[in-house]
């Protein structure tokens, strides 16, 4: 079901959502999925990359300095880079 209201914006999204009004004739649903094909995509699967430990070194640094975990720094590159070998 496309949005058949007028445009809102998000406060005035998040206000009524908040008062526990109907939000659903604000909702784009033509490109959702339902719950099972959303674990589906995004089940999390565990990898294990072994790295010298200068790079572990060079991560952790890295990662200190915009304030992230070692894992999300690796992950947020990763996902940078296949995002933008998929354009």
């Amino acid at each position: 079901m496309k949005r058949k209201a007028g445009k809102i914006t998000n406060k005035e999204f998040d206000d009524l959502f908040d008062k526990g009004e109907d939000i659903t004739e604000y909702l784009d649903t033509d490109n959702s999925m339902s719950l099972d094909e959303f674990e589906s995509r995004y089940k999390i699967k565990r990898v294990n990359v072994d790295f010298p430990s200068y790079i572990v070194d060079l991560l952790d640094k890295e990662a200190k300095k915009i304030g992230v975990t070692r894992q999300s720094l690796i992950k947020m590159w990763i996902s940078e880079k296949i995002f933008e070998k998929s354009k």
